[in-house]
Order: structure tokens, then sequence, then C-alpha cells
């Protein structure tokens, strides 16, 4: 990868240590429309940051520029940086392969979506993508992930049957082993619960806050008890640009912005 040429230097407001940071962040879908203005944020290391808002306010489209998902539709335009330590690499830089940012940088979408593929080959996809064609290899590593997502245990016995078999709850923890296979840094969450059952939930947020003991974690949330619950920071965003960013506590019980108060009250949004 590519240095970033402007010397980042690792943080400042927190004692916790910044992973990434988006600095001066804007972002223009094709038809010329300017979806982030100017974002500021750091993603800290070993936490969780959520982001929240109402809709259209931005919160994908930053989430989506960290591995760089707005790459595949011709004409979107990046502008700032988001640079990732301890490295500081800015992976926006044109020099930077977009694959390899998405192996250091998984996502994990709001809807479930396994391959039409078999359980295990799900789950070795993105080590197939970087070369590995090593059998013990695949092995160890497809285990390892399941067991990360805590879903070892129950498919153990079915590895080689279709990932559609599986319930909703299930398919989107393989989502998260097939994400948690190549080892990343950062994982990012796009509403990954909504379209779940309360028990589904339960088990996919105590599965971040297990995951978070050994990556970073950024994760969009319209459920502001969710953010309540599973976040140490929070962001607010509104109308493309950031509001507010503090501790989660601080902004759920003494926001310094009115703007934030007024959403996190449920006066709008």
């Amino acid at each position: 990868m590519v240095a970033t040429q402007r010397k980042t230097t690792q943080k400042k407001r927190f004692n916790d240590v910044v992973k990434a940071e988006s600095r001066n962040l804007d972002f223009y879908y094709a038809d010329g429309t300017q979806a982030l203005k100017n974002v500021n944020l750091d993603v800290y290391e070993n936490k969780i940051t959520a982001l929240i808002g109402p809709s259209g306010c931005g919160k994908s489209t930053f989430l989506r520029s960290f591995n760089r998902m707005h790459d595949l539709y011709t004409g979107n335009r990046y502008d700032g940086q988001i640079v990732l330590h301890p490295d500081n690499t800015n992976i926006l830089d044109k020099k930077v392969d977009p694959i390899e940012v998405r192996m250091r940088i998984s996502m994990v979408f709001q809807k479930p979506n396994p391959f039409p593929k078999s359980i295990y080959e799900n789950v070795a996809y993105g080590l197939r993508v970087r070369g590995e064609a090593n059998t013990h290899v695949l092995d160890e590593k497809v285990e390892e992930a399941l067991k990360g997502a805590s879903l070892w245990e129950e498919v153990k016995d079915r590895l080689h049957d279709l990932a559609f078999n599986l319930s909703g709850g299930q398919q989107q923890r393989l989502c998260i082993a097939r994400a948690l296979a190549t080892e990343p840094e950062i994982m990012l969450f796009d509403e990954p619960t909504s379209a779940l059952d309360p028990i589904a939930t339960v088990n996919i947020e105590e599965l971040m806050s297990e995951l978070k003991k050994k990556l970073s974690i950024l994760i969009v949330t319209h459920n502001m008890q969710q953010a309540a619950r599973i976040s140490d920071y929070c962001a607010y965003m509104y109308l493309g640009e950031l509001v507010e960013h503090d501790l989660t506590d601080k902004i759920f019980t003494n926001p310094s912005k009115k703007e934030t108060e007024d959403y996190i009250t449920g006066k709008f949004g």
C-alpha cells in the first residue's frame, strides 16, 4: 500500500488509540450530489463506534467509503482522506488496490447475503481470492472464522450444505465468519440486525462485543437502544455532515449539540 503524504499522528482527544480516521472527507455521487461534507471522524482500536442519524444523512455512504464500495460505480468521487493506522495509509489513494483495502476492512450488510455456495466455500472465498490454495490452511482458517462467529458448533457437521439452508440469523453469522476469514483490522456493519428477529439480534450484538477484543468495529444503526447498548463511541450525522462524535454515554445523557439532543429524544427523525 501507498503511505499518505500527509504525516498523520495518533490521537489526542481520548485515551484510546485511533485505528482509522477520516480527514476532510467529501463524497460525490456520479450525478454530482454531495453526500458527505468535510467529515472528520476517528475510529478507535478495539472499540465499537456507532453511526446514528435519520435516513439519508450519509451514514451508509460514509461506512461504504471505508472499504471503497463506491468504486464499483463509475463517476463516484472522494475528496479528502481515510487514513489507516499504524502504517498511515490513505486508503482512498488511487494507487491503493481496493481489493487489498477490503481484505483489511471487511463489511457485513443489512440483509444476510451468503453466496450460492456451501457453508465452507462461503467462508473460504476471501482466502481463495487472496491466493490461498493449501487445503490444510483453508480448513484451519474456515474453522477459526466459524468459531469466531459463534457458528462452528451449529454447522461443523454440514459444512458442505448450501448456505441458503441456514436460518436468517445463522446466515448473518456466516457472513460475519466470511468477513473474519481474511483477518481484517476493521469490520463495518450496515444495519446488521434490521432483518433479524429479537433472539438473532441479541446473538449478533453479543458477537460484536466479543469481536471488538481483536478488531475495531464501525456500525450504522437506526436503533437508538442498540447504539446505546453496544457502542463505546457514537457519531450523529445529519445532511451529510458530522454533527457530534463522543463517548456513547455522553451522547445519550449529555450531548453537546442541541441537534443531537433533538434526535436522541425523538423530536425529529
